[in-house]
């Protein structure tokens, strides 16, 4: 049975939500559904109150809010990522893998892979989080032969 008065409460549904809450992903969809659908079942003896309503979806829309905030904050924590990375070319590292093996090298490149940034440290592939000390690659080193110095 088909009541009017629920009818038009949830074609307009739509007209009460933010133009942004498009339903893009599976979980505002099925929010949607559901609210749609308590809305249409409901007793048109005993309708839902209002204020719930509204209550609900502004909680919805601050959830949504919520999620843009993060998905934001996670594509600038990424560039922030790959800029720190990419300031490692031309550095000296030392770094120990996931296997125990330690080592140290000079970073000749930078790859960006869904996990994050890996380094080309000659020419073995670290994961940035596994860097433990960064040097200037410019800095002698004790090892090599020390020019005199010219007068």
């Amino acid at each position: 049975m088909s009541v009017p008065a629920t009818e038009s409460v949830t074609s307009g549904l739509q007209a009460l939500l933010p133009s942004s809450s498009t339903a893009s992903s599976p979980d505002k969809e099925m929010f949607l559904q559901l609210l749609v659908a308590q809305l249409r079942y409901q007793d048109p003896m005993n309708p839902a109150d209002t204020s719930e309503f509204l209550s609900q979806s502004a909680q919805f829309t601050s959830l949504e809010k919520m999620q843009d905030v993060a998905d934001q904050t996670a594509l600038v924590l990424g560039a922030q990522m790959a800029f720190g990375a990419s300031s490692l070319v031309g550095r000296q590292v030392t770094y120990t893998l996931e296997d125990g093996t330690a080592g140290s090298g000079s970073v000749h490149g930078v790859s960006f892979v869904a996990t994050g940034p890996v380094l080309d440290v000659d020419g073995v592939q670290v994961p940035l989080a596994l860097v433990q000390t960064v040097t200037d690659g410019t800095a002698a080193d004790p090892a090599a032969p020390v020019a005199p110095a010219s007068t």
